[in-house]
This record gives C-alpha cells, structure tokens and sequence, in this order.
C-alpha cells in the first residue's frame, strides 16, 4: 500500500507529542502506534496488537538489539562502580590542589569535565559538586562554573571513542544499516562523524577561548563582575537546587579516593577495545584494516566494558568499600540505571521499522531530491535537531527521531553519511544547552549549584555563538565535503563572533578583583 504524504504522520505526531508534552516516550509509543495502525487499514485495536507483536517485540528480541541493550547496561554498571570507588573525586582533589587563580580554577574544571568522557549524567553531578568549593575559592561565579559543566559534558560524550552517548547512538545507526542493506561497522561508523560534529567541538573550543582569553559576555560579565567585586557567587534571590541529588557521589568521611580507582577500569576499558576489534575481525587471517571493518564493535564493547567494571568492582572489595554482596548490588543498580535509555532504544527502533513500512523514507527523500540541495541537507538537519532537543529537552530522543530520517536521505541523495549522522548529533547537543527543560542542563545546575534560570540565561548567548558558527561549519562541509576545512572556518567565526561580542556586550573586571 502507498500512503505518500500520509507516511511523515507516525514521524510527525512523535515530534508533535514531544513537543506538546516534553516527554518522548509517550510521544514515540504514539508514533510506533499510529503506523502500526494505518498499516493494518486504520483499524486501532489492531495497530494496537502489531505495535507489540510486529515491532516493539522483534525489535527487542534480535541479537543485535540484545547486544546493545546489554552493552548500555554495562555502562551503567561501570558508571556506578565508578561512583562508589571514588576515583574521579580523587582526581578532581589532586587538579584542585595546583590551583591559584580564577582563571586556573576554570581551566581545571574545563580539564576535569574533559578526563569525565564517558558519561554525561556522572560528569555533570561529579565535575560541578567537586570543583564547587575551588572555583568558589577564587571567586568564580556559580553561573560560570555551570556552564564550563554543561558545555563540556555532553560535547566530550559525543567526541570521545568511549561512551554510553557512543553505544546509544551505534544503536541507532545498526539499525538503520538493516533497514538501508548497508554493511559494515556501526563503530567505525560512529568514529569516522566525530570530526564532523562541528558543534560539539566549536562549543568546546569556545569554553576554552572563554577561560583563557576572558572573553565574558552578555549576562555572564555581568555574573562574574558580581562574583569578583562583591563575592556573591550567586545573585540575590537566585535559588540553587537542592545538592540531595549529590549523595550518590560523595565518599565517605573515613575514605581517602585514590585515583587508581578511575584510572585502571578506564585503562582496561579502552585498552580491551582495539584487540577486541582485531579478533572479533579475523585478525591476522585478515589484515588490519579489513579486520577493523569487519570487527563485531558490539561485543567488543560488550566484553570490554563488563570486564572494566569487574576490575573496578574487585579493586572495591580490595579496599574493603564494600563486601561481594554489596558489589551484587551495584550491579544490578548499574543496570536499572539504563531503564530511561532501553525504553528510548526500543521504541526508536520500532518507529525506524514502522517508518520503513510505510515508505515515510523514500517520500522524503523524494521530496529533498526535488526542492533541496544536497548542499544544505547538513545545515537542515542541523536545525531542525536542535529545535527538537530545545523544545523536549532531551538529545537521546531527538537522536532516536532524527537519526531514522537522516540516515536514509544521506543514502539517497549521495550526502556524506558521517556528515549526515554528525549534524543530528550537533543539532541534539546544540538545542540541550539552550533547552531550559534539558536533562543535562538541569544537573548541570544542580552539580554546580546554580540557580538553573540564570545558568540558561548565561548559557544561551555561548550556545549561539557556538551554534551560528557550526551552521557555517555545516554549510561548508555541504558544499566542499571536507571536515577540516569547514571546522577551520567555523573556528574563525567562532573567534571573530567571541571577540566582537566581548567588545560590545562585555563588562570589565576591576584589576583589583583579578587574582591572576
């Protein structure tokens, strides 16, 4: 059956819903629903059967969906083992230590939200509820010590070869290798849109320039201006969230971190990875590179994470942190930790199936074929991404919808597939840390104990001039295909736009107020 312009409606209801409730399950359920049931001829008790029983369930019971559900769970359960052995605080204390300037306070951060790569949630309520007490120290605004958080958590997520933000998104891209007959790595895949992701790597990029050249601007200088002259590290009336969400990452009174206690698993964790890859690929049967393409990056992930946190949770029960039982524990609590995520997975994949049923794909691609350039397709996605993640709050759903469109218009039209996936990926972090509502943008604030009104307010202005640049970025790469010279454009314009709007929209700081 054709339904033509009909097919966008499952799609379309789910950005609709999201945006409408700011919660993308029920919006994504809704869409996998209405498919399901314009494919069995309108009928809803049976589009309500086939939601379950030709989607949600095949969807979950193949073995690369076991795979990334599993994987995601192992996350977790490193995550939480991290948490509970202190290493990333140990770390923290030991960049603290060296610090001596304002300037120096927010370099370190910068730096230790950088080391937290693999987990946004963790580094957010980590890196800001540790450097609180030092940036607070030299006088640094609680508005500026969240936006170094916010700004530097998700982008690291996505840059880095390691992540939960990694797995969730190889998850997303497998799934569509399926759908589009496409062979090959989703991994490498994944790595290869990294230096595409003009974003994420401008909006680092600026936190650096912001840091180091003190180029304050808009309702920032006039935060930091406060905190220097006046120590008020938070404006008069502002109400910072309450740090109850802290205690799951904060020692013991009798507990010195060590930083072994991070630094091993992690070592493990990415050290495993690349013999993983040879194996899994038939190495030395084939040569390397053959083998890197044809490695299995699930497993190899899989084995890799599950036997980073045995090491951290043995190197636990070493130390006496906790007992076996106790460890068995954390297990399991790493892995309902991941509930939220193989909730968004699974009906993600499900409207992918439903869409491709329906042809919602092929229409639009036909439709982008006849009044696009494939050019401005990146720049397109770019925007319409961060539209949906500012009005749901949310990166992982707007992943889930956008990645299923893109992916199969990249095909089509001949557009680099990295460019295609990297431009979601910017558009989702692009509108998180504008997004009021956004996740990461609220544990920001908390982790830095910011009131979360002020720390958007502050945020926005960086945001814009991270986003106008990586629309630039986006259009180059459309045009001329190359990474690097669209980022090396884009930082220009980054540098030029920062300069500019620090001369006219700036606030200088007394030299008494600066201890540098």
């Amino acid at each position: 059956m054709e339904f033509g312009i009909l097919s966008l409606l499952p799609p379309v209801i789910a950005i609709v819903l999201a945006l409408v409730t700011r919660n993308v399950i029920p919006a994504l359920f809704a869409g996998v629903w209405l498919g399901a049931t314009m494919i069995h001829g309108w009928n809803p008790l049976m589009g309500l059967y086939a939601t379950f029983g030709e989607f949600i369930i095949p969807n979950v019971g193949d073995e690369w969906s076991a795979t990334v559900l599993i994987y995601c769970g192992l996350f977790g359960v490193l995550i939480a083992v991290l948490q509970k052995t202190g290493g990333a605080h140990a770390i923290a204390y030991s960049i603290a230590n060296k610090v001596r300037t304002p300037r120096g306070a927010q370099g370190s951060t910068m730096l230790f939200g950088i080391i937290i790569f693999f987990e946004d949630y963790f580094n957010a309520l980590t890196v800001g509820s540790v450097m609180r007490s030092v940036t607070d120290k030299m006088r640094v605004s609680r508005e500026k010590l969240a936006y170094i958080v916010d700004s530097t958590s998700a982008p690291m997520c996505l840059l880095a070869p390691v992540s939960t933000w990694v797995v969730f998104v190889m998850g997303l891209i497998g799934a569509q290798f399926v759908d589009l007959g496409i062979t090959g790595s989703e991994y490498m895949t994944y790595i290869f849109t990294i230096p595409f992701n003009f974003y994420s790597i401008l909006a680092l990029l600026l936190v650096a320039i912001i840091i180091f050249m003190k180029w304050d601007y808009g309702p920032m200088a006039q935060a930091e201006y406060r905190a220097r002259t006046t120590g008020k590290l938070l404006r008069d009336g502002a109400e910072p969230p309450s740090d109850d969400s802290m205690t799951d990452v904060e020692m013991a009174d009798d507990f010195v971190p060590k930083k072994r206690n991070m630094i091993v698993p992690i070592v493990v964790l990415i050290g495993l990875i690349p013999p993983m890859f040879l194996w899994t690929g038939g190495f030395p049967e084939n040569d390397f590179v053959t083998a890197i393409g044809e490695s299995d990056g699930g497993k190899s992930i899989l084995i890799a994470a599950f036997v980073a946190g045995i090491v951290g949770l043995g190197m636990g029960m070493q130390q006496k942190l906790f007992s076996f039982k106790e460890a068995m524990s954390i297990y399991v609590s790493g892995f309902r930790s991941m509930m939220l995520v193989y909730i968004i997975l699974t009906l993600a994949w499900s409207i992918g199936s439903v869409t491709s049923e329906l042809g919602t794909a092929a229409f639009i691609v036909e439709l982008a074929q006849q009044n696009a350039s494939p050019a401005i397709i990146p720049v397109l996605l770019f925007i319409i991404g961060g539209i949906v993640a500012f009005t749901t709050g949310t990166s992982y759903g707007t992943f889930a919808i956008m990645i299923p469109i893109a992916m199969p218009i990249a095909a089509a039209m001949d557009i680099n597939m990295y460019l295609a996936i990297a431009a979601v990926l910017s558009g989702g972090i692009f509108g998180d840390h504008c997004s009021p509502i956004s996740d990461t943008t609220i544990l920001s604030s908390a982790g830095a104990s910011s009131d979360l009104i002020d720390h958007v307010n502050t945020q926005i202005p960086y945001a814009m001039t991270a986003g106008i640049s990586g629309i630039i970025s986006f259009l180059v790469a459309g045009i001329t295909g190359s990474a690097l010279i669209a980022l090396a454009i884009g930082a220009v314009t980054l540098i030029v736009f920062a300069s500019i709007l620090n001369k006219v929209w700036g606030k200088a700081i007394p030299e008494e107020a600066i201890a540098e």
